[in-house]
């Protein structure tokens, strides 16, 4: 049994929140916290458990984030708030003695990218404090590193060639609205594209890579490469990977959307001056876009998430192929939350949960992928993210 905090009570904190309530014998103390207590206080109504406490918090400030780890003393602290508040938070841990998880890297608020270099320098630190820094545990990144480190345990001497795909094949109603949150959503999409194949990578326009991918029980969507986080970690940790990818699918009324906001200037990230007030429009466009954490009520479909590896066994060619759908509707019904908040908020449950098992841990910054995935893979199954495999059939994306 274990204390934690988690930090953010937007549609994955509401996730999570949920899920570990229904664990006391594994999560004694629970404390949601963020910015606006008032959310926090509508979630833990919702649950209706009295363990749940709130709390407000700005976790950019780092005494004042300090201060409630140090009242609170939680085992662990869950961070599933903004990417930009990760090094903030880390560093908070660090002055309270309080371990890490989050599903998500750091990335400056300034600039629109994406690596893991800032989160692995906290290695030695981490390290020192003798406690332990989990990295990118929702889906993906997270499932869909654990997806690979299984394949490797299992059904590879060496793998080759692996492809993410995620398509969300819902409909929410609205004519444009992003799943998560729209800032990072926006920026992640309108950056260059980035894949690995033969120990460099390729950089690709935004959405220049694109073709037809066939989902489980969903059916050819058209897929676009991205760069995506976890392609950095699971290189490192997997060397023998030639190529590796990440697909996503978009439709294209969303994307004809988004090039408007784009060259009306919308998805800028840089500061303009407006009646003597200085604004950053894509942070004005979320102001008045849907907040995803409203998106379930009305969402239909299922989204469907995976990894396509091709490699060798015993000196033979092998393919291998796992994944997840999850239904928008089932999601909602279980935490009133939608399809993709839920496989955010579920794994981030669990590594949590795997941590204060004992199954996972360690001095130092870790990836989901350098853990046991078995154990996680046994509890996908038990708490709402249940998995399927298809071994030496055709991949889909290679079609």
């Amino acid at each position: 049994m274990g204390k934690v905090l988690i930090i953010g009570a937007g549609g994955v904190g509401t996730v999570v929140a949920h899920k570990v309530a229904r664990l006391p014998e594994v999560f004694s103390e629970i404390m949601l916290a963020s910015r606006t207590k008032a959310k926090c206080d509508e979630i833990a109504g919702k649950i209706g458990d009295p363990r749940i406490q709130t709390a407000a918090v700005d976790a950019d400030n780092v005494p004042e984030l300090t201060k409630l780890l140090e009242s609170f003393k939680p085992d662990i602290v869950i961070n599933v708030a903004l990417p930009y508040q990760d090094l903030h938070i880390m560093d908070a841990c660090l002055n309270a003695g309080v371990n890490y998880l989050d599903t998500a890297n750091y990335e400056p608020i300034d600039e629109a990218k994406f690596e893991y270099s800032w989160q692995w320098a906290y290695q030695d630190r981490f390290k020192e404090a003798g406690l332990t820094a989990i990295l990118g545990c929702g889906f993906d990144p997270g499932v869909t590193g654990i997806y690979t480190a299984y394949a490797a345990k299992h059904y590879f001497d060496e793998m080759h060639s692996l492809d993410i795909v995620d398509c969300n094949a819902g409909d929410h109603g609205k004519y444009f609205a992003t799943n998560f949150n729209p800032e990072i959503n926006i920026r992640e999409i309108t950056q260059n594209g980035r894949y690995f194949e033969n120990g460099k990578w390729i950089e690709t326009k935004p959405l220049e890579i694109h073709k037809p991918i066939d989902y489980p029980n969903i059916g050819d969507r058209e897929s676009y490469v991205l760069y995506h986080e976890e392609l950095e970690s699971l290189t490192k940790n997997f060397p023998s990977l030639k190529r590796a990818r990440f697909w996503m699918t978009f439709g294209q009324r969303y994307i004809t959307a988004l090039e408007v906001l784009q060259e009306v200037g919308l998805t800028s990230i840089k500061p303009i001056n407006y009646q003597g007030m200085e604004i950053v429009p894509l942070q004005f466009l979320k102001a008045v876009l849907p907040d995803p954490g409203s998106l379930g009520v009305n969402y239909h479909g299922e989204t469907s998430i995976g990894c396509q590896i091709r490699g060798i066994k015993d000196g033979k060619e092998q393919t291998y192929y796992v994944w997840n759908n999850c239904n928008h509707e089932d999601a909602y019904k279980d935490t009133g939350s939608q399809a993709v908040s839920y496989t955010t908020g579920v794994p981030a449950m669990i590594g949590a949960k795997m941590f204060l098992e004992g199954k996972w841990g360690g001095a130092g910054v870790f990836n989901v992928e350098e853990f046991d995935p078995d154990p996680f893979m046994a509890d996908l199954n038990k708490y709402g993210l249940p998995w399927n495999e298809r071994l030496n059939e055709p991949l889909p994306v290679e079609k």
